[in-house]
Formats: C-alpha cells, structure tokens, sequence
C-alpha cells in the first residue's frame, strides 16, 4: 500500500478505483507551494497526482518516500524536473488524455476571433442588428502555423484541414506527419501564417516565444490562438500588437499569471476573446487524465522497492 497526494479536492471515480487499498490525501481546491510541502512533511507520500499549484524542490525533500510525480495533464512546467532528477524521483505526464478538448477549445477561440462570436452576441442582446455593417473572416483557404505538433496539435491539425485550411506546423520533435500538414521552420510561420496557434510545452527556451520581434514579422492582421502556455507570450507586446492591429484578434486560455486578477491589461480590451485556462477541462478529459494519471503513477511504483 502507497500513499498518493493529490495537488487538488478530488479525482474522477475510474481513477479512485485503480487506487483502492492505497492512502490518498487530497491537498484541497486552490493550494499553496507551501500547503503542498507541509503535505509531503505529514504524509511523507510515494506519490504525487499533480492537478494544481506548483511542486520544488522542498517539497521533494520534505518527502523522502517520493518517487514520482504524476502531472494531471500534459503540460510539466509546474514541476521542478531538475530536482526531481537529481533526487531520483520519476516525473510522468498523462500525454494525449485532454488532446481532443485542448484542440477543440483551440478551434473554438478560433473560430470565436474570426466570426466575431463574443462581440456580435454582445450586440445582439443590446437589440442591435449589425447584419449591414458585418463581414466575417472566411477559414477556408487560408494558413494556420501550428507550433507543436504532439497530440492536440495534430488533433488541431486535421480539424483544420478538414476547414480547407492550409497547415505548416513547427516542432523539432515530431517525426512522421500527415500529408495534410507542411513541416517548416519557425520564420515560416511568422511570415506565412494568417493564424498561430499554440501546442506547445513552455521551456526556458521558448519562454516569450511570442514576443514584439516576432510578431512584428507577422502577416499584419493575423491572429493568435493560446490554448499551451501563458508564459509562450510576452503579454504586453501582444497588447500592443492587437491594439495596433497588426494581430486582428487573440483568443486565449492561458495567461502568464494564473488565475487572472483583476486589473488585467487584457480585461476590457477589444480584440481579446478569453476563457480561464478550461481548454482541458471537460467531464471526458477528467476521467481521462485522472485515469492515465494514477496508471502511470502505480506503473513507476510497481518498477521500485518498496519504501521502508
């Protein structure tokens, strides 16, 4: 018997199946680093199922019986990899469980920038009639630049295809691609993209990825799409972009700062279509990450010694 902590209130009922005869601790809806180290001191968990906050290296230390944290998701940048390492504690990811409700949220947040959904709506319920005045931006034939190609990006990918869209798609990592996808370089997808969405991991390699030099070589008009990473954009530079016009419209569901307070720049401002980071969250990709989640976590358990 192990004990798992889970960074969160709760875990799909399939998941808590695959745990029963095991200890689970649940670190509640909104905690703190802190809570999740004095978590780890207490429990002195085997495991960790990680959903929210963040985990470091004292959080590592303060549980000795760690030996791997499994992320609630795809996305790994909320854990210390280079502590975990050299702690020996195995750092495994629930990768393509949300892919189908990552790129339909992406799709959405497009969609929703070309056809103006948000502010005709708006309008609509203020008695308005804009039907004169209104010309939507057609997908068909245009180019979506795709950075990263894993499993939401390629899940995007032929959604978009199926648009009649053209897709050139960067990731130094992917191998075989569909036909349907153009494999370029980066400086491809500025000049050429009349949309970029983002699938990406966030590394301190391309932390700002997005940033007032790129999107200065970008088709003027063209609009950006974040479903990854907050940190893969400068934020003030995309304001000034979307404010200038050289980006049409962002529709975004990760922010450099989570969650969102207010006072935000981009709160209030024309050319913003916004959603709290729900991309993944949905009641299929729940189960699908929690059940992924637990597996991999009791497969790196079952390879170790049991702790004394």
């Amino acid at each position: 018997m192990s004990t798992f902590l889970v960074t969160g209130a709760d875990l799909a009922p399939q998941a808590m199946a695959l745990l029963e005869g095991h200890d689970v601790i649940f670190a509640g809806k909104t905690p703190s680093e802190d809570d999740i180290v004095e978590l780890c001191r207490v429990h002195n968990p085997e495991a960790v199922i990680m959903r929210y906050s963040r985990i470091g290296a004292t959080a590592m230390d303060a549980a000795p019986a760690l030996k791997v944290i499994s992320k609630h998701g795809s996305g790994t940048d909320t854990i210390d990899k280079v502590a975990a390492k050299a702690r020996g504690i195995a750092v495994v990811a629930a990768a393509g469980a949300n892919a189908a409700a990552v790129a339909e949220q992406a799709l959405a947040l497009l969609l929703a920038c070309t056809k103006s959904v948000v502010t005709l709506d708006a309008r609509m319920h203020a008695g308005h009639w804009d039907k004169a005045t209104h010309k939507s931006v057609e997908l068909g034939g245009r180019t979506v630049g795709l950075i990263g190609l894993g499993a939401i990006g390629l899940r995007f990918a032929r959604m978009a295809d199926a648009l009649g869209m053209r897709v050139i798609g960067f990731d130094p990592f992917a191998k075989e691609l569909p036909d349907y996808i153009e494999r370029v370089e980066l400086p491809a997808i500025w000049e050429r993209a009349d949309a970029i969405s983002l699938h990406c991991p966030l590394t301190e390699e391309n932390r700002g990825l997005l940033n007032a030099k790129t999107l200065a070589q970008c088709k003027g008009g063209v609009i950006v799409v974040n479903t990854a990473r907050g940190g893969l954009i400068d934020e003030s530079a995309l304001l000034s972009a979307v404010q200038s016009g050289q980006v049409m419209c962002a529709g975004l569901d990760s922010f450099a700062v989570e969650p969102m307070t207010a006072g935000h720049p981009f709160q209030g401002q024309k050319g913003f279509v916004l959603s709290p980071h729900i991309g993944g969250v949905t009641s299929d990709a729940y189960v699908n990450m929690g059940v992924a989640a637990v597996k991999n976590a009791l497969e790196v358990l079952s390879r170790q010694p049991a702790h004394a």
